[in-house]
């Protein structure tokens, strides 16, 4: 009980930063499992792919919430959408299949990188100005590809890069934060998939674990993080911005610079 009601918490705490910031999938989820495992007394090794791949299971639920309303303001590029979802899909696969070999360590370390990289992303604000149009299907589908292989080894829904991705090609910015939306369903349900099949004969896995997505954070966070998601975006109105922004950055680069050295 006293471990659900971690969940729960972490749940809420996750879609309020969330909300708060913009910023929702691993960048958020995956930390504060780390942290819930770490004090849960899981096996250190497989805490890691444990964390991304329940972060992953979340958004699979999480964001057909953000799709539908995107959708409702015909905001999302369904066309675009669909030509990037193949390469999305063995991009996801190979990120999580790649994931899953690395020592939890070295993910760790990873996972470290990355939040320093979403913290100057953060810091800095704004989405890069257009450059180019949309490339062909070809193009886009290795594009995909890419978003993909790092959404599946950090479990996040891929948004942190689609969105400056789509930016950069000239497509608005609204339609590029619902079409990211979109393309997070893909991305979260093969990963999950992936790391529930990696796991599956995995030793040390905590009871309660399916593969490498664990049930119990699951529920909890998808029970609670939805609600708090909207009252972090309803706050996030009446706060400036960019302080938020620069508050947040200083904490993922904090989380960043922890994750590495307590590896090193």
């Amino acid at each position: 009980m006293d471990s659900l009601i971690l969940y729960l918490l972490a749940g809420s705490l996750a879609g309020l930063i969330g909300g708060l910031f913009g910023l929702g999938g691993g960048a958020v989820v995956v930390p504060v499992l780390i942290y819930c495992f770490k004090l849960g007394g899981v096996n250190e090794e497989v805490l890691t792919h444990l964390a991304i791949g329940t972060s992953l299971a979340t958004i699979v639920v999480t964001s057909l919430s953000s799709i539908y309303t995107h959708h409702r303001k015909a905001a999302v590029l369904w066309p675009v959408t669909l030509w990037m979802v193949p390469g999305i899909g063995l991009g996801v696969v190979a990120g999580s299949v790649f994931a899953t070999e690395l020592s939890g360590s070295t993910l760790q370390n990873l996972f470290g990188a990355f939040l320093i990289f979403v913290a100057f992303q953060m810091a800095l604000g704004g989405s890069p100005k257009p450059h180019r149009e949309l490339p062909g299907r070809l193009v886009g589908t290795g594009n995909g590809a890419g978003i993909g292989f790092v959404s599946g080894i950090f479990g996040i829904g891929g948004g942190s890069l689609s969105v400056p991705y789509l930016a950069y090609c000239n497509v608005n910015i609204t339609n590029a934060i619902a079409t990211s939306a979109a393309l997070g369903f893909p991305i979260a349900l093969l990963g999950a998939l992936t790391y529930i099949y990696r796991g599956w004969q995995v030793t040390g896995l905590p009871e309660g674990a399916l593969g490498f997505v664990f049930l119990p954070a699951f529920l909890g966070i998808v029970v609670t993080s939805v609600p708090f998601a909207r009252l972090g975006a309803l706050l996030a109105h009446r706060l400036p911005a960019k302080h938020l922004k620069r508050l947040f950055a200083v904490v993922a680069l904090g989380l960043g610079v922890g994750f590495i050295s307590s590896n090193s």
